[in-house]
């Protein structure tokens, strides 16, 4: 077994743990005004994510079903950390920081397929989940209210999978995200 998938088997399964605080301290930066646009554009694109009816993998799936979501938020809080944060506290520093971080993992297991998917959530901001786009999250307080409750649903909803310390599972994962990843 290499280091990388060592250490993939070892931090995916946190992964899963935290996916409902991770999201519900996110939601929290999309209504910050301190926080600038483009970060929370970023992050509200990671988060409408969990509302997609066709993720990469799809969430029934035991063991990985909710991992690309754990990936998809990591990403876009890189993208967002992409943006001048230097403003920031502490407090809204600190998951952007630990998520941001994260996705340097996400890249040495994903290898080259790193590239599309980061391209893939840049590509979030334009898309809509359950009707709603990135667009309409950040533009209407009514909207953002119905996304941050449906989030924060979500959060207190969410049951960790379990997740099987085995190289199978890996591979599975690197199949869904090559195959259904745009090329």
């Amino acid at each position: 077994m290499s280091d990388v998938s060592a250490r993939c088997l070892d931090t995916f399964p946190q992964w899963l743990r935290t996916l409902g605080s991770d999201a519900e301290a996110l939601v929290a930066l999309v209504g910050d005004q301190g926080v600038p646009d483009g970060a929370r554009r970023a992050i509200a694109g990671g988060l409408n994510y969990l509302f997609k009816s066709l993720d990469l993998i799809p969430d029934g799936i035991d063991d990985i079903g909710y991992l690309d979501d754990a990936f998809v938020l990591r990403v876009a809080v890189k993208l967002a950390s992409s943006e001048d944060l230097a403003k920031l506290g502490a407090e809204q520093k600190g998951p952007l920081e630990r998520l941001g971080k994260d996705s340097e993992l996400i890249a040495e297991f994903l290898g080259d397929n790193y590239a599309r998917l980061e391209t893939y959530v840049a590509g979030l901001r334009r898309g809509a989940a359950r009707g709603r786009s990135v667009d309409d999250i950040m533009g209407d307080a009514h909207v953002l209210g119905e996304f941050t409750g449906d989030v924060r649903a979500f959060a207190r909803g969410y049951q960790p999978p379990s997740f099987a310390r085995e190289e199978k599972n890996l591979i599975k994962m690197k199949a869904f995200f090559d195959a259904k990843l745009p090329k």
